[in-house]
């Protein structure tokens, strides 16, 4: 099994501490005390802490992408690709809790990088519109506005990093059924 690079260990550390204090309140002093050496060795491995943000970002928000347009070229239903959506969603929530901080938090520090990261997620949006609007089309979901589907469901799985944490037997499978039960079929009888 691989082992962990000094700068994934330093990306991951200030990501923790982005989520508890916030990207901006973070120093690189902070960072380099809460891994137990100088600050001046933290330059060896990361140029910035903007480069630590973005490495945190981009790569979180490329992987949603990826995971988009795999869902969206497929041939499965409107449901299905939905259901899809939410399983990429609580995989990479659980995966990465301090990085979905700073990405539903921090992004508009990027800098740089904020219109690559924003085109991203824009593209992440309108695929997933496409598809909430194709199954309308089809008389797989009722006709309700695309917009206000989009917000229900995009808000609970953006928070799942809150949420996830806080349940210590959470079971994946389950709760990616649960939620697909939930935010697809609604909670009628």
């Amino acid at each position: 099994m691989k082992g962990i690079t000094r700068k994934e260990e330093i990306i991951t550390t200030a990501a923790k501490l982005f989520k508890e204090k916030g990207y901006s309140a973070v120093t690189m002093r902070d960072l380099a005390k809460a891994m137990g050496i100088k600050a001046a060795s933290l330059y060896n491995h990361i140029n910035s802490k903007q480069d630590i943000l973005k490495a945190i970002i981009i790569s979180l928000a490329e992987e949603f992408t990826e995971g988009m347009q795999l869902i969206q070229s497929s041939n499965d239903s409107c449901i299905d690709k939905l259901k899809k959506i939410i399983e990429l969603h609580v995989k990479i929530s659980s995966q990465n809790i301090y990085g979905m901080a700073s990405l539903n938090n921090d992004w508009m520090h990027l800098e740089e990088h904020l219109k690559y990261y924003q085109r991203l997620r824009d593209d992440y949006e309108n695929d997933f519109r496409d598809i909430l609007k194709s199954g309308i089309a089809s008389g797989e979901i009722i006709d309700i506005k695309p917009e206000v589907m989009l917000f229900s469901i995009l808000t609970t799985l953006r928070s799942l990093y809150l949420w996830i944490p806080k349940k210590e037997d959470v079971n994946l499978d389950e709760l990616s059924n649960s939620l697909s039960q939930i935010l697809i079929k609604g909670i009628n009888i």
